[in-house]
């Protein structure tokens, strides 16, 4: 790394950019400084120069191209090299949630994805709900169930993604407990009034549990290897840590719940599987108990 020093945020953003393209498509020219900041010959001179003084190993010139190379030890200073951080990237442009010029290569990949069914949230909807968290205050909403459709009062105190929807995590004033509001099934909402609710009684919420995955049992020798190596497993296990609100969710998606499937589909199983499903019903039962002891002491103080 580079020594540290005061320096203008832009011209460390233009240090990144440099190293973006040396590390990802192994060639930089000065026009392309100047032309996705929009600054001048000059400036972009200065910026190559100074770039060279500080981390010179990481940079060649090569006469040939005309352009600049990386070396092949490239270390980067600038610029936090992350393959997953470009592939989010890349998928963000295909569903158009990130622009193109947002994507620094001259020469985009041929990518493409599988289809998404995107699920599109109404800003003012996330607007009053921010606002809520914020402010401890509740929000009305017209609630679209799988059963029914109702207005119902909830105070919202947390966002979460399932992997395929975002909920609000909300106290339901008219059932007295924690839940969670697919946010593209509220199709109305106002601003409400003060609540009454203290998150840290959601459990469910605040309480984290060890997940440990396994590859499937049922699996040959040579198919668990390549689902270690699918899901960085050491040891023949991946343990990843989750809140017991969002075990539902990843139990779910993953076909962790199907116990019946073949191994060849189901690929991995979570080992604790019944460990998990009971911390959940201790934890709503715990919740309920602390909800209603609230309330008895809110009773007594009156």
């Amino acid at each position: 790394m580079v020594e540290d020093e005061k320096r203008p945020w832009t011209q460390t953003r233009r240090f990144e950019f440099i190293e973006w393209k040396l590390f990802w498509e192994g060639a930089l020219n000065r026009s392309d400084l100047e032309e996705t900041f929009e600054i001048s010959t000059p400036q972009a001179s200065v910026d190559l120069r100074r770039y060279r003084e500080l981390a010179g190993d990481n940079i060649e010139y090569d006469a040939t191209s005309r352009s600049f190379r990386p070396t092949p030890d490239i270390k980067p200073s600038f610029l936090k090299a992350s393959a997953d951080r470009l592939l989010i990237q890349l998928r963000a442009l295909l569903t158009g949630a990130l622009p193109r010029r947002e994507v620094w290569f001259r020469d985009l990949p041929s990518i493409d994805m599988a289809p998404d069914i995107a699920r599109h949230v109404d800003a003012e909807c996330l607007r009053l709900i921010l606002n809520a968290i914020r402010t401890k205050h509740c929000v009305e909403v017209r609630y679209q169930s799988l059963t029914n459709s109702r207005t119902r009062q909830i105070a919202p105190h947390a966002l979460a993604f399932d992997g395929y929807r975002w909920h609000v995590r909300a106290w339901a004033c008219d059932r007295d407990d924690f839940r969670d509001f697919v946010l593209t099934r509220i199709d109305q909402i106002d601003a409400g009034a003060k609540a009454d609710f203290d998150p840290a009684d959601d459990l469910e919420w605040n309480t984290k549990i060890t997940l440990d995955l396994r590859p499937h049992a049922g699996l040959t020798q040579e198919q668990s290897q390549a689902i270690e190596r699918d899901y960085a497993m050491e040891d023949g296990r991946r343990e990843i840590e989750v809140r017991l609100s969002m075990a539902y969710y990843f139990i779910r998606r993953m076909n962790l719940d199907l116990t019946d499937l073949p191994p060849a589909r189901a690929q991995i199983c979570l080992q604790n599987l019944s460990e998990v499903l009971q911390a959940i019903e201790q934890a709503r039962a715990q919740a309920r108990q602390r909800i209603v002891d609230r309330k008895m002491r809110n009773i007594d103080c009156e």
